[in-house]
């Protein structure tokens, strides 16, 4: 009789765990889903950097030619930049800054983005330009 009961199937689910993992992981894809593709129409200057490895793991700031800031394709302002930038690198501590700055945009107001996260101790920051060199004889 007692192996009956030892040996019995227990119908009853235990969803406390499960529910745990998926708020973390709606929590996780809600921050980092807006910041994986840029949507925001640049017309990046020309340049002969590297492309950067890892590009996954990269956060990309925009400036647009009419000095508008975006994190990824969400509009911030200048005094809510550093906040944001806070909150990302808090849940993702690798990912490395891409500044984006469209070729009309005041030179000012990318430096001031740079300066920005440099002040907020943001050294990492990369500038993102277009690969596609125009060589001109001279």
């Amino acid at each position: 009789m007692a192996r009956a009961r030892r040996n019995k199937i227990r119908s009853e689910v235990n969803l406390t765990p499960l529910i745990d993992v998926m708020t973390s992981l709606l929590a996780i894809f809600m921050i980092t889903a807006p910041l994986l593709t840029s949507g925001i129409p640049l017309n990046l200057p020309k340049g002969d950097g590297k492309q950067l490895e890892g590009q996954d793991k990269t956060l990309d700031i925009s400036v647009d030619s009419k000095g508008v800031i975006y994190i990824g394709t969400q509009q911030v302002t200048m005094s809510d930049l550093v906040p944001k930038i806070r909150a990302i690198v808090s849940e993702n501590p690798s990912i490395s800054m891409v500044i984006s700055g469209d070729k009309d945009a005041s030179y000012g107001r990318v430096i001031e983005v740079m300066a920005l996260l440099r002040s907020a101790g943001y050294t990492q920051v990369g500038l993102k330009t277009d690969s596609k060199i125009m060589h001109k004889d001279l």
